[in-house]
């Protein structure tokens, strides 16, 4: 039987009700800053202390994200925030940078400290040293093999969790840390403000032919340069469990609690 937790993304109160009747074991979620996810409608703090009471009424445990990269005036804000949510009973938060890292361990010491799929984790000695700094869990890199997690596993003290992405996109940069959107149009993918540039469709412009672009045909519908298909491991779930991997972890919280939900029935039924 699978003793791991099927982790389950909500953006907004609707989606976080649709976890919970899916069957997660955890939901992850943001307040009004710090998170990846800007579009989100997220949660202020009433709304997060209402949804924490529900889910433990229930037995299932909140993540909540604190996995941007904040800026000198941002991290001023953090402590304050961070004594918040340990106030409100939230189980864990989910982070990606190490100064955060370090004011999660000092204001609010009762709350697990994931470090997050940003970080690029990709090998055992960085998920060890991490562990060493107070981690209880690590996000794996989306972009490991199954071979990669069973490394990290078998290198690793057995009580530093492994969560690992079952569900969502494969970003073409550094486990998310993008920078073409911010190029391009001056969103800071690195702050939750991704305009996803890489699901664009691009041409070729050859340089002394002014005026004309070519099309790279690769699909019907487009061409799409930089974005590479989505992850999508519901035919190999028990792959992943026997890997090492204690979460399993679906990406969507800019999407409906429909297509959420849908998720959560697929991958419950593989478990």
């Amino acid at each position: 039987m699978f003793k791991g937790e099927l982790l389950s993304p909500a953006g907004d109160k609707e989606c976080f009700e649709s976890a919970l009747k899916f069957g997660a074991d955890a939901v992850y979620l943001a307040g009004k800053e710090f998170g990846m996810r800007t579009a989100s409608a997220n949660f202020d703090l009433d709304t997060l202390k209402q949804s924490v009471a529900q889910a433990h009424e229930r037995n299932v445990k909140v993540y909540v994200t604190c996995n941007t990269l904040p800026r000198n005036n941002e991290i001023d804000r953090m402590p304050e925030f961070l004594e918040q949510a340990q106030s409100i009973g939230v189980d864990a938060f989910i982070i990606a940078d190490l100064g955060v890292m370090s004011l999660a361990e000092k204001y609010a010491p009762k709350v697990e400290r994931h470090v997050s799929t940003q970080a690029g984790i990709v090998n055992y000695q960085t998920a060890r040293v991490l562990y060493e700094m107070g981690a209880k869990r690590v996000v794996l890199a989306r972009e490991l093999t199954l071979e990669d997690i069973a490394g990290i596993r078998a290198k690793t003290n057995p009580e530093l969790e492994l969560e690992v992405f079952v569900h969502g996109s494969m970003c073409v940069s550094f486990s998310g840390r993008c920078l073409i959107s911010s190029y391009m149009t001056g969103r800071d993918a690195n702050r939750g403000d991704c305009a996803q540039p890489c699901r664009w469709k691009y041409h070729l412009y050859e340089e002394h032919r002014e005026g004309q672009y070519f099309p790279v045909v690769e699909e019907s519908d487009g061409t799409y340069l930089y974005n590479s298909r989505d992850l999508c491991m519901i035919e190999h779930i028990n792959d992943v469990l026997k890997a090492g991997a204690k979460s399993l972890k679906i990406e969507g919280r800019a999407k409906s609690r429909l297509l959420c939900g849908s998720h959560y029935q697929r991958i419950s039924s593989c478990t």
